[in-house]
């Protein structure tokens, strides 16, 4: 185990709990919420998981290890870190000039152009078929660097998927459900058929039955991560209607 990560992680949590103790104190904020301080601290072990646990090292020989790690790492830490709502709490612990220049970066097209649903999908999928698809798997165990960079790819690429999917800290350049869904749709259709191509398919030097084990972990493990985001957008999609509905009952 990494001692390096392990502090990290210690300290990414010490200091969200941190900011969300201070900000509650703030007498025109709520306190907040119980259950970010869970998703952060889960997150963030998440990820600690994939790079600085046993399973990171069983990864290097194990493609069935490697394939946990890419769910935790890629697709459950970036959820339950996303949930945790990190920028609205940033925002609220910073002070006001400081705030206002995180807001300006929000708003910046740079920000729109990486959070926009397509480039996310593209970034997230298409990074996963390069991997699997091409000798960079297998140069990825061998050079310590690329290693670094295709984990450091795959979490950045399933945080910005996610944020592009669930609006749960602020966004300036948003999107309407219905885009979200059917660009979703397509991002579920590439997972899968790559985890299908993979079972039948290895990557270099992944024995044949690690590789069919490994495949449908990332399949049905993947389908459900992504049955908790399409809850949620649906479940925000349906809040966003209610009131347009009460109005239209209030009218008749």
């Amino acid at each position: 185990m990494d001692a390096g990560i392990i502090v990290l992680s210690l300290l990414l949590i010490g200091l969200y709990i941190g900011g969300g103790i201070h900000s509650s104190r703030i007498r025109h904020l709520h306190r907040w919420p119980w259950f970010r301080y869970v998703c952060w601290t889960a997150g963030v072990f998440c990820v600690w998981g994939a790079t600085g646990s046993t399973i990171a090292d069983q990864a290097h020989h194990d493609f069935r290890a490697h394939m946990l790690g890419h769910l935790l790492l890629g697709m459950l830490g970036p959820l339950l870190l996303v949930l945790a709502a990190p920028v609205t709490l940033l925002l609220r612990t910073l002070p006001v000039s400081a705030a206002r220049n995180v807001s300006r970066l929000l708003r910046s097209s740079y920000a729109g152009f990486i959070t926009h649903p397509v480039t996310a999908t593209v970034l997230n999928i298409g990074g996963l078929w390069l991997l699997y698809t091409t000798p960079l798997y297998s140069m990825m165990h061998g050079n310590p660097w690329i290693h670094g960079a295709v984990h450091l790819h795959v979490f950045l690429a399933g945080v910005l998927f996610t944020t592009a999917m669930i609006y749960i800290d602020p966004v300036a350049h948003r999107f309407s459900f219905l885009y979200r869904i059917v660009v979703f749709i397509f991002a579920l259709a590439g997972h899968g058929i790559l985890s299908k191509y993979v079972y039948a398919f290895p990557p270099d030097g992944v024995p044949q039955l690690q590789a069919e084990e490994g495949a449908k972990l990332m399949y049905y493990g993947g389908d459900v991560i992504d049955a908790a985001i399409i809850f949620i957008l649906c479940l925000h999609w349906y809040k966003a209607a209610a009131p347009e509905k009460g109005r239209e009952t209030a009218r008749r």
